[in-house]
């Protein structure tokens, strides 16, 4: 059996009136007429008629006395009128901690993203945003997936975005784009010079520069290749994808890398695109927050930033 309601707690919504008729008995009480307190809340005379009837139905007494000199209270309206003075004043106080909540809310914006989103894709955003919300101050947390994770399930962030195969335990999401992973190697590696497509086999056996475990690169590049006996114990662990390409470039070794991530170092030459046969390495980016609190305020104006822009 459910729990039994204390008296009056669910019916007290039913009983008092709503802050609007409220609002238009105080109306009538300052003006003297109920015409003029229509015009003054901006509603006809016809519908406050019918809106202090209602009260006066819905209170079992008489509020206003007609006639054709104006509008003047019963008695038990003037009584009711010091009633509704201060609930609307209660009101209005609790219109104003809330805007104040608002405001403090709107006035910061604390995003956690993974390396790759932090680094080619939210300056963007987040210059858009400044030119829409000046006032709001950005703070910009870079880290793994799992790191972003962390800080949204403990309060830290406020919107995080992530590279991985699927949204963080905890946390719902959406996805905001699509990226592709790349093998690339500098252009004096044996591998840019093979006749042969390299095999997912290959590509599995071999001591690469990676992304530490957590990132969301490595998470897909594991799942990827665990049908081609996983991946050889990396070169190099790197927590960053800047470190990650200078080291590649520097010729200790591959990568697999974000294919955002290596645009400039492909045009350049200083990276060459390693093709591998048979083997898909796409991933979706996407915007997480913690399940059940979907973004508001600026962290919803920044998502709306990054739809279709990935």
């Amino acid at each position: 059996m459910g729990e039994e309601a204390e008296p009056g707690a669910v019916s007290l919504a039913h009983r008092v009136p709503d802050l609007g008729a409220l609002e238009l008995l105080l109306a009538v009480a300052r003006l003297g007429s109920l015409g003029r307190a229509a015009r003054a809340r901006g509603i006809s005379q016809p519908a406050a008629s019918s809106r202090i009837r209602s009260m006066e139905r819905q209170l079992g007494v008489a509020l206003v006395e007609r006639s054709p000199r104006g509008s003047r209270l019963t008695d038990a309206g003037a009584l009711v009128t010091d009633w509704a003075r201060r609930v609307v004043e209660a009101a209005e106080a609790f219109d104003a901690g809330a805007q104040a909540l608002r405001g403090r809310r709107d006035s910061r914006l604390r995003v956690a993203a993974s390396m790759t989103i932090a680094e080619y894709l939210l300056p963007g955003w987040l210059i858009a945003l400044r030119a829409q919300r000046p006032g709001t101050a950005v703070s910009l947390l870079a880290g793994n997936s799992s790191a972003v994770a962390e800080r949204l399930l403990t309060g830290a962030a406020d919107l995080g975005f992530v590279e991985g195969l699927q949204v963080p335990e905890g946390l719902d999401g959406t996805v905001i784009g699509h990226d592709r992973l790349i093998v690339v190697a500098a252009p004096s590696h044996p591998w840019t010079r093979r006749r042969t497509e390299l095999t997912a086999a290959e590509l599995a056996a071999t001591p690469l520069i990676l992304r530490e475990r957590g990132s969301g690169t490595r998470q897909v590049l594991d799942a990827a290749l665990a049908r081609h006996g996983g991946l050889a114990a990396p070169l190099l662990e790197l927590a960053s994808t800047t470190a990650v390409k200078a080291a590649v470039v520097s010729e200790a070794a591959p990568s697999v890398l974000s294919e955002l991530a290596v645009g400039e170092e492909l045009t350049a030459r200083r990276l060459v695109e390693i093709p591998v046969h048979g083997l898909r390495l796409g991933r979706e980016l996407r915007a997480v927050w913690p399940a059940g609190q979907r973004p508001v305020g600026p962290a919803r104006q920044l998502l709306g930033l990054t739809r279709g822009t990935a």
